[in-house]
């Protein structure tokens, strides 16, 4: 038998650690729009109350745009990962 090739055994370490599950994968619009909302109210009544009083004599685009400009980042890199990987906990336990 030159070219007989020898009997894959099975992985031990793949028959007692079961494959993960599959990812949840993104969430839906209705589950995004909840999530940028429980990201964004909050921070924005935050940072109002902080800096509200600094910003009173100025005009409502200014305003806008200064606590747009601090709000979005603290949203982006600080809130949201939080939530998403509280809403792939909750997926996980679900699907447990």
């Amino acid at each position: 038998m030159p070219n007989a090739q020898p009997t894959p055994q099975p992985d031990p370490t793949t028959a007692a650690h079961p494959v993960a599950p599959k990812s949840a994968g993104p969430p839906s619009k209705h589950q995004l729009a909840l999530m940028i909302w429980i990201a964004v109210f909050p921070t924005l009544t935050v940072l109002n109350l902080a800096i509200g009083p600094w910003l009173a004599a100025t005009g409502p685009v200014l305003r806008t745009f200064v606590l747009a400009t601090i709000a979005v980042p603290i949203v982006i890199y600080g809130i949201m990962p939080r939530l998403h990987r509280v809403r792939m906990r909750l997926l996980s336990r679900r699907a447990a």
